[in-house]
């Protein structure tokens, strides 16, 4: 077997993964197969590739390795290895609209169970566990997982803590902005970068690093105004791609920028050098802390000018990050120093949407044919916590027969959910609508929807602009920071006020008012129709002309200086 493993790390090192699937699966005898054969064969099939059958293939081995030999060292990679392929299997099929199998759920947690102390004390096993909670949309054993090595240096378990914290209402602003700091702190220096120049061209380069420009990211849609809408004789426009993943939407805005180039494979050093290059003039961050992340190109500062915008909705704690866009309605004068960077305040609202090619028609209100009162929220279900649960299910209690629609576009299971509005009596009134891969079908789900109900503290962005493109109200309510104000930013640029709760006991009060006055109800539908387009919401033009000139005196300002 001495002979046999030193044969096959050959053929390994020598990336012949199929040949030693083969001499795996069919010249080994079964009963000299070992965990660490058996993972061996599990991890080269997805070597080949990760295809839907190699990766149920994979599971199968790695369930195998774990099973055979508990205890051991094999074992136990094989178990990070059979949670990590599962997620992966699920977001495959949730990509493609096919069932997974929650049994596969049931079984990871007994092997939770198995080995509790492991998933405690381990970061990688802690980091696969984690995936299984995102997927089953259970932020609080996301966060207390992550917890556990919250002081440790990996710069992924702090991002990841940061990010779904700002899902739940325990931390506020102060608590955000230092644990960022600490974050900004364990980000790497490093020493082998090429000089920062400044451009002299005659256009003003400036550059958006994304990992979000696919499959009609919700980013995508408004940073397409600003590139749909500004002068290609002061500006030069270079997008940075972070992001494996190549489709369609990548291919769109690669043909709406002067140059795109693909960082992704890149490590940071090279990210750095590659950037500084250019002589970028102003760069965007376009993801915080969220999606593939690249904070420490920030730190090591890629240019003379950095700002955060739209990725994020919150301080990122670098403090190279000079700017981030905001508004008055989210962030206020008097706690700009819980943010790191210096805020930029655009005149109306920090985002504007790009609009839509399916056509926005006043839809009938469905109350009419239905007889009962349709409220819905398509919002990434991490933003459904206990505290929207517990809100909602009581609105649901108090108007009589009404029902709640739930649809997202992000990879997560229904169950956990289901099980939660069961304990609140309320489960015969909420309808789950299964992911659509087609955009025009996305959006026409809100024809059924009488009106919105926001999610909170984490609004919603893109799914209020959805409703309201629709003619939909979206009732939401006031926060405490960045994040949790979106909802008014975009209410109060609509100048639908009164659709801004004061507090929940507001938002269940002015839920039940709407939904008992339904002549109210349908002129407000009118009005937010009539009103929609023309707002600072959809407003491309005005928003891309405001945009731009403030870049352009953020540049001169630096460079008379």
């Amino acid at each position: 077997m001495k002979e046999n493993a030193s044969f096959l790390k050959k053929l390994f090192d020598e990336k012949k993964y199929l040949e030693i699937v083969n001499i795996i699966d069919n010249e080994i005898e079964k009963e000299k197969l070992n965990s660490g054969l058996i993972n061996l064969s599990g991890v080269c099939k997805l070597l080949i590739n990760k295809s839907k059958n190699n990766l149920e293939k994979s599971i199968e081995d790695f369930r195998r390795s774990y099973l055979k030999e508990k205890n051991s060292l094999n074992a136990l990679e094989a178990l990070k290895n059979f949670i990590n392929t599962s997620m992966d299997l699920f977001d495959l099929n949730f990509s493609e609209n096919q069932k997974f199998p929650e049994e596969i759920f049931e079984e990871i947690f007994n092997y939770l169970r198995d080995n509790k102390v492991l998933f405690e004390s381990n970061e990688p096993f802690a980091q696969a566990i984690v995936r299984v909670f995102k997927r089953r949309v259970d932020i609080d054993n996301v966060i207390k997982y992550l917890n556990y090595f919250k002081d440790s240096d990996n710069v992924d378990i702090l991002c990841s803590l940061i990010y779904n914290n700002c899902f739940q209402s325990r931390w506020d602003q102060k608590k955000i902005f230092e644990t960022t700091k600490n974050l900004y702190n364990k980000l790497p220096l490093y020493e082998e970068k090429i000089k920062l120049e400044n451009n002299n061209d005659k256009k003003i380069n400036i550059g958006f690093v994304s990992a979000d420009i696919r499959d009609s990211h919700s980013v995508t849609y408004f940073l397409k105004t600003v590139l749909l809408n500004y002068d290609k004789q002061k500006f030069k426009i270079f997008l940075f791609l972070n992001s494996k993943k190549d489709d369609n939407t990548t291919k769109n805005f690669r043909d709406l920028v002067d140059k795109t180039i693909d960082i992704y494979e890149l490590n940071d050093v090279e990210a750095i050098n590659k950037i500084r290059s250019l002589k970028i003039d102003i760069i965007f961050d376009m993801m915080g802390v969220t999606s593939q992340y690249r904070l420490a190109l920030f730190k090591n500062r890629v240019s003379p000018i950095q700002i955060s915008w739209c990725g994020f909705c919150n301080t990122t704690g670098i403090e190279q990050m000079d700017y981030l866009i905001a508004d008055k309605n989210v962030i206020k004068s008097n706690e700009e120093h819980l943010y790191s960077e210096k805020i930029i305040y655009l005149s109306n609202i920090w985002n504007c949407h790009v609009g839509f090619k399916e056509e926005n028609i006043l839809h009938p209100l469905p109350y009419k044919k239905n007889g009962h009162i349709t409220f819905g929220s398509f919002n990434n279900f991490k933003k459904i916590n206990d505290e929207v649960i517990n809100t909602w299910s009581t609105i649901l209690k108090e108007v009589k027969n009404s029902k709640l629609v739930l649809k997202t576009s992000a990879n997560a299971s229904t169950n956990f959910l289901l099980k939660k509005f069961e304990s609140h009596n309320v489960l015969s009134s909420i309808n789950f609508l299964p992911f659509k891969k087609n955009f025009k079908d996305h959006l026409i789900e809100y024809k059924n929807i009488d009106f919105a109900l926001d999610t909170f503290p984490y609004n919603g962005v893109t799914t209020s602009f959805e409703a309201i493109w629709m003619g939909v109200p979206v009732l939401t309510i006031k926060g405490y920071n960045f994040i949790s104000r979106c909802g008014e930013s975009i209410n109060k640029n609509l100048k639908m006020e009164n659709l801004i709760a004061e507090n929940k006991q507001d938002y269940i009060l002015k839920a039940i008012s709407l939904s008992e006055n339904v002549d109210i109800l349908e002129k407000l539908r009118r009005e937010i129709y009539n009103k929609a387009k023309s707002s600072p919401l959809f407003n491309k033009i005005e928003f891309s002309n405001n945009f731009f000139n403030i870049l352009e005196n953020l540049y001169n300002r630096k460079h008379i200086n």
